[in-house]
Order: C-alpha cells, then structure tokens, then sequence
C-alpha cells in the first residue's frame, strides 16, 4: 500500500488545517505504516504558481507548513516529507500526460470554473492544467491511494483515466501506471469561523478573533474562544436542536474534533448549560490539546536549516521512487534518451 497526498503551503495555519486535514495525515501514517505501507506528504509549491502569489511569501509559507505538519505529527523518518519542486520528474511526468490528457476532460473540473470564474480567458494555463500535474503527483509513485474530500474526487477520477488511456494507448498490454484507489477519510471536521458560523475558518478573513492559530498563546485561545459569536439560548441536548444556530454548531463540533467524541456525546454532557461553562471548558480543551503542537511549531519555523534538511531528505527518497516510473513513460511513448 503506498498513500500519496499534497497540500499547498499556506502561511498562519489554524485550527480548520488540523482538524481538517493534517490530523488525517497523522493517522494514516500510523495506519499504513503498521501494516508495512509507505506515506509520501509534499508540499504543493508547484501548484501554488497557477495563481497570482509573492515569491518570498511562497518559500517561507513551503518551509512554515513542514513545521507544522511534523509538529502536528508527521515523522520524516516514517513518511516522506517533501515539497515538489525539488522532485522534477511531478513537471516532467505532466508534460507526458498532456499528451493524454484531453481539453473536454479538463474543462469539465468543477474547481477550474469556480476558480477561473468569469475571467476564464485571463486565467494561467496552468489553472486550467492543474488537474494534470494532480495526475502527475500520484501516478509518479505508483500510489494505490490517495485520501480525497469531496472536492478532490472528479480530480482523482480525472487521474484514473489518464492512466488508463496511457496504459491502453502506450503500454503494449503492461501497466505503465497503477490507477489509484480513494481513502475517504473518517469525516473531517468542517471547521468554521469564530465570528460567523456560516463561513469556514480562513487565514484569509482580516478579523484574527476569527480563528484559532497554531501560533496562539494559551491565553489567546482562551480569549478568542470566550470571546466567539454565540447565541442567548443554552445548548441542546440532542444535535437536531443546533438546527438553525451555526455558531453554537460549530463550538459543540470543534470540541467534538478535539476530544474525539460524538456531537451527541457533547451534548448529553453540556445540554442545558449556557455558554457560561461551556466556552471555558472548549478552551481549556483546545489549550491542552493544541499546546504541545504549539510549542514544537514555534521552535521548528524558527530553525531554517532543519526544516531545509527534511525537505532535502525527503527529496531524495521521493526521486529514488519517481525515475523508474519516468523512465517507463519515456520508453513507452518512444521518446529518446541518451
């Protein structure tokens, strides 16, 4: 079994990144690996340049999320940590696939007419090709999973086809590619803002009461969390009584995430009770939960040399992995090399 997953480095990573995201990454590392699996995790700074984005702002980000993710959990001695651009073969074996690849495909992704909006003829071509270098990352390592949400699906089945139009078309009855099977994750928590609970916890909203950093203080976590949006009404006992209170869902949810319960457990526990107790007793939780992961991330975003070493380590390990899949796909297209 071999996981192949990606994220893209984004700066000032809060509690929706956890729980959302890099928590899973943790407990499939532990997962396959007992079972004698390999976990390769890269940072997405390829994909980073479809957009308009700040140079020094993408290498400072690509270095501050390998801090988090091994101060979340992930071990580079188990898993392979990387960041793509030091592994050529992920722009290499895109270009291969566009061969394969084809326009009516791509103009199906759902995320490159959200993301395009409007302006489709002013957007980069590589927005419009990112499913393909998405193709590329897991079809490079032979991955037999890669972990989706519900709005990477239509990508993963896009990477599905290429390689079987590749095998069909190029392999002369061997398999180039492995086609990657889904690990639909144990439902992650769909984390929302402090201050609106009808819009998801962003870096992005200019209020920073708005979200739980990793970088918070224990006293910070506990203020924003005093101080999130709630109602007047106390909490229900049964989850169909958070119908129509977002803010009061999203509070029972996060707790939930953190203490590995039931909603319905949360409240069973808390039904009747104000906010009053409740927000105290979310903070105290988040503050034990979240201040050994703060602790470690403080310490490895300030040591650049380290966080350089894991990337190049990584690297190396993913490179081993990715030339002989290169190599086939050269061969098979009849592509000449010296």
């Amino acid at each position: 079994m071999r996981v192949v997953s990606g994220i893209q480095p984004t700066g000032n990573l809060h509690l929706g990144n956890y729980l959302g995201a890099i928590r899973n990454w943790v407990r499939m590392q532990d997962d396959v690996t007992a079972q004698g699996g390999q976990c390769l995790y890269f940072l997405a700074d390829l994909h980073a340049i479809s957009q308009p984005h700040v140079p020094a702002d993408l290498a400072s980000n690509t270095r501050e999320m390998v801090a988090a993710l091994v101060a979340c959990g992930i071990d580079p001695d188990r898993s392979i940590l990387f960041n793509q651009a030091q592994v050529p073969q992920h722009a290499e074996l895109q270009w291969l696939l566009n061969g394969t690849a084809r326009m009516g495909w791509l103009n199906r992704m759902t995320q490159w007419k959200d993301k395009a909006g409007k302006n489709r003829e002013g957007a980069s071509v590589a927005l419009f090709t990112y499913p393909v270098l998405q193709a590329a990352d897991v079809l490079l390592y032979q991955a037999t999973h890669v972990p989706v949400g519900e709005d990477q699906k239509q990508h993963l089945e896009l990477a599905r086809d290429i390689a079987q139009k590749f095998n069909n078309d190029f392999g002369n009855g061997a398999e180039v590619f492995t086609q990657p099977d889904p690990i639909i994750p144990a439902e992650a928590a769909r984390i929302m803002s402090l201050r609106d609970g009808s819009a998801k916890m962003s870096k992005s909203d200019p209020s920073d009461m708005s979200r739980i950093n990793l970088t918070d203080d224990a006293d910070t976590i506990m203020a924003k969390v005093k101080k999130a949006k709630t109602d007047p009404e106390p909490l229900p006992s049964e989850k169909a009584g958070l119908d129509g209170r977002p803010e009061a869902a999203n509070l029972v949810g996060i707790y939930a995430a953190m203490a590995g319960e039931s909603q319905e457990a949360v409240l069973a526990r808390f039904g009747g009770e104000g906010f009053g107790k409740f927000k105290p007793a979310l903070g105290e939780l988040l503050v034990e939960s979240l201040a050994p992961i703060n602790a470690r991330f403080v310490e490895l975003r300030q040591d650049r040399t380290a966080l350089d070493a894991i990337l190049h380590k990584g690297a190396e390990k993913a490179r081993a992995l990715a030339v002989p899949t290169l190599d086939r796909a050269y061969a098979a297209l009849g592509l000449v090399r010296g």
